[in-house]
């Protein structure tokens, strides 16, 4: 697999001066819906990855084994860049070496590495609670020895603006851009001036997420900005629909909302399958 190609776009779209949405996938073929839909890059996050393959809440219950082997059937199956969420690098600093390689193996084009303690404390009443400031550029400066190609983007995550407090996200972010990470994913901001302020202050590409205006974001250094991820959740709710219908004796036929035909030899490959059977069959 092509991994490296892919991860070289998307350090061409970190380097350019837009601002893009990810489509946010969750299998592979709804990662080929992205790619033919004409996304310039997939978003695979770690709560995602709970309902996907546990059908469980994030409550980081899922393993580094199980996420990875997703990640992979995703890149396998498509050919658009895949940036994912990787949590807290699934333990401590060694831990997130381990998560960075086998990411890298699995064919990731970029990957997040947070700051919050996880899993949540006993006594913490489910509040988010972040690591030392010291702990976090640790598991960046770990994050960056793991890599192999350096090509693979390694992004410092941290929710500080929205847990404590403007001055505390700031440090931390030039604590990690200092540390060497390739972009920022600042999460809790809550208005344009805290934007710009960021853009201002930190030169390293920025995620975000919750913002609307491309234009704007792509004027204060913000490159990523996550929709959110609907398309699981309408996904749950076309597959309830639809089988609460059928239990309810409507027949097959009269089902509605469902993928044509045609579409659904277009997100299997079918026409590719139906070549290599003709050819090596």
């Amino acid at each position: 697999m092509r991994w490296t190609k892919r991860r070289e776009r998307l350090r061409g779209f970190l380097a350019g001066d837009k601002c893009y949405h990810p489509g946010s996938v969750f299998d592979p073929m709804s990662a080929r819906i992205a790619q033919e839909l004409g996304f310039e890059m997939a978003m695979f996050a770690g709560s995602v990855a709970s309902l996907t393959v546990l059908g469980a809440p994030d409550h980081i219950v899922l393993t580094l084994t199980e996420f990875a082997d997703q990640g992979k059937r995703i890149c396998r199956a498509a050919e658009i860049p895949l940036v994912v969420d990787a949590d807290h690098g699934y333990g401590n600093a060694l831990n997130v070496m381990r998560t960075v390689e086998e990411l890298e193996i699995a064919g990731i084009s970029a990957l997040t590495i947070e700051d919050t303690a996880l899993p949540m404390n006993y006594g913490s009443g489910g509040s988010t609670q972040l690591l030392s400031l010291d702990e976090g550029v640790g598991k960046m400066r770990a994050a960056l020895q793991a890599r192999i190609d350096p090509n693979l983007v390694i992004i410092g995550r941290t929710s500080a603006m929205g847990v404590s407090n403007t001055e505390d996200a700031l440090k931390r972010a030039k604590a990690y851009e200092a540390a060497g990470v390739d972009a920022l994913f600042m999460l809790g901001l809550k208005d344009a001036a805290q934007v710009e302020l960021l853009g201002s202050e930190i030169k390293i590409p920025l995620m975000l997420a919750g913002f609307t205006d491309l234009d704007f974001l792509g004027a204060h250094g913000v490159r990523i900005c996550l929709q959110g991820h609907q398309p699981i959740k309408a996904s749950v709710a076309a597959v309830y629909e639809t089988l609460k219908a059928l239990r309810q004796g409507i027949s097959p036929n009269e089902t509605t909302k469902i993928a044509s035909g045609e579409l659904m030899k277009k997100v299997i490959k079918d026409a590719d399958y139906q070549r290599w059977i003709d050819d090596y069959l």
